[in-house]
């Protein structure tokens, strides 16, 4: 149906997949995750599939996990963005302690949404990412962990799970550290600065800029001539590109598991969200 939050369509050994809920830019709920990463578990296993472009209806991307009722976190707790923010830096778990009306720990939603990570980092073709507007959070991470991410000149970037007093755990950061080092991975964790589509080029997070209305044409055109090469030949470049660095990748999925657990039962972080119910500067105990 078109107004399902995450369509699906596959042609030629091209599979898209479009985030369609426009009118939130593609902000990340449960039912979202849901979708998504069920036709991406379907996909994994439809051997006349050789491509999966990402994709959103809409003006941006996705601005992250969709997270409401902390003030700040409408504006990605800096007064910079668009209606829904990045509230939580995580895919699965929402800010809180545990859930009594389930029995499930942030610990247990966090390993589940660690598995989609997963999915997506060991997806056996390529997937190409299209990123326009706002790529934010959570969002910015998935697509760091895809093979190829093209930008239109309009997009925006950044991880600010720190402003909400969390952290990136979608193993996004040990991404930019493959990619540029300490320094990048640092400055992007720790500022939550914004990154534009032509320093994003610079610093290697994307393969191209290209104009906003030229987007889709263009990343369907890169997928169709790697759906078109022989599929053993990619499925072995991506091996052996994969091997070099996968490793960090995993390990870090494990460290942030554990990490972030130990952020949502925090003093700090229970102090954060009273701080901006109270409408003041929070008091951090560091504990």
């Amino acid at each position: 149906m078109d107004d399902d939050p995450v369509l699906l369509e596959v042609t030629g050994g091209v599979a898209v997949l479009s985030l369609n809920r426009p009118d939130t830019h593609n902000a990340v709920d449960d039912e979202v995750d849901g979708l998504f990463f069920r036709y991406l578990d379907l996909l994994r296993t439809d051997r006349d599939v050789r491509v999966v472009v990402w994709r959103a209806n809409g003006p941006s991307f996705s601005t992250g996990r969709a997270v409401a009722g902390h003030a700040g976190e409408g504006d990605n707790g800096n007064g910079h963005g668009p209606g829904n923010g990045e509230g939580n830096g995580n895919g699965g778990a929402r800010t809180g302690t545990h859930h009594h009306e389930t029995g499930i720990s942030d610990f247990d939603l966090l390993d589940r949404a660690q598995w989609a990570m997963r999915l997506l980092y060991e997806f056996p073709v390529p997937i190409i990412c299209a990123l326009k507007g706002w790529s934010l959070g959570t969002a910015f991470e998935r697509a760091l962990l895809c093979d190829i991410r093209v930008a239109a000149e309009g997009a925006t970037l950044a991880l600010p799970a720190l402003d909400h007093g969390l952290l990136p755990d979608s193993a996004g950061v040990a991404k930019l550290f493959e990619i540029g080092g300490a320094a990048l991975a640092l400055d992007l964790a720790l500022t939550g600065r914004r990154l534009d589509a032509r320093e994003a080029l610079e610093l290697g997070l994307v393969s191209q800029v290209v104009p906003d209305d030229a987007l889709d044409d263009a990343v369907l055109d890169l997928a169709a001539g790697i759906a078109a090469r022989p599929p053993l030949v990619v499925r072995l470049v991506r091996e052996h590109v994969q091997a070099l660095a996968g490793a960090g990748v995993r390990g870090t999925l494990g460290r942030e598991l554990v990490g972030q657990t130990m952020v949502l039962a925090s003093h700090d972080r229970r102090e954060q969200r009273r701080a901006w119910a109270e409408d003041r500067s929070p008091r951090y105990a560091r504990r």
